[in-house]
């Protein structure tokens, strides 16, 4: 499958490191870099841009994964386990290794809401501290969370404490960036 390949609409996007919100225009080619955890990493003429999964069919040429996010992470009952899974399928744009992996995740707490369900709250950090791909990354996890079944609330919080060090990354995530 080649990587290069033309919008067929214009198509909203996220520059990358920035954080911005973009509109690619229809005809613009573009080479794809990542398509790890269902969005989209590609490389123009203008730089890196992520291009959300709910976008992604406007990729001239580009079939997106079958699987809904969802589908993606393997349970059908919310566990801890299911809400780890569904962190493994966060990425951040510019590097290969999911969120939890790369060290990211700091706290995972899960109460019982009054209606019986589930409230999640996960605390994370980023690889480097004024990120603009931050928010975008937590409302991934966030959304993901949120698929869960029997989850009420699903929040995510950015924290600075402890700082992010490559040390953290775990020995599967160094493996994939070819450090071990």
């Amino acid at each position: 499958m080649t990587q290069d390949h033309t919008l067929s609409k214009d198509c909203p996007a996220t520059i990358i490191p920035a954080g911005g919100k973009v509109l690619l225009p229809a005809g613009a080619k573009v080479f794809i870099t990542q398509t790890l955890g269902g969005n989209v990493t590609v490389r123009t003429d203008h730089g890196l841009f992520r291009i959300a999964r709910e976008d992604t069919g406007l990729i001239a040429g580009y079939t997106q994964a079958a699987a809904s996010p969802a589908s993606d992470l393997g349970p059908t009952e919310f566990s801890e386990e299911a809400v780890w899974a569904a962190l493994k399928t966060c990425f951040d744009p510019e590097i290969p290794v999911n969120i939890v992996d790369l060290g990211l995740v700091y706290d995972l707490a899960i109460e019982k809401t009054a209606s019986g369900k589930n409230g999640v709250e996960v605390k994370m950090t980023l690889t480097a501290p004024g990120c603009g791909m931050g928010p975008t990354i937590a409302e991934d996890a966030r959304q993901k969370i949120a698929a869960l079944p029997t989850v009420e609330s699903a929040k995510v919080h950015i924290v600075w404490d402890p700082q992010w060090v490559p040390q953290m990354i775990s020995e599967n995530g160094r493996k994939v960036l070819g450090l071990e």
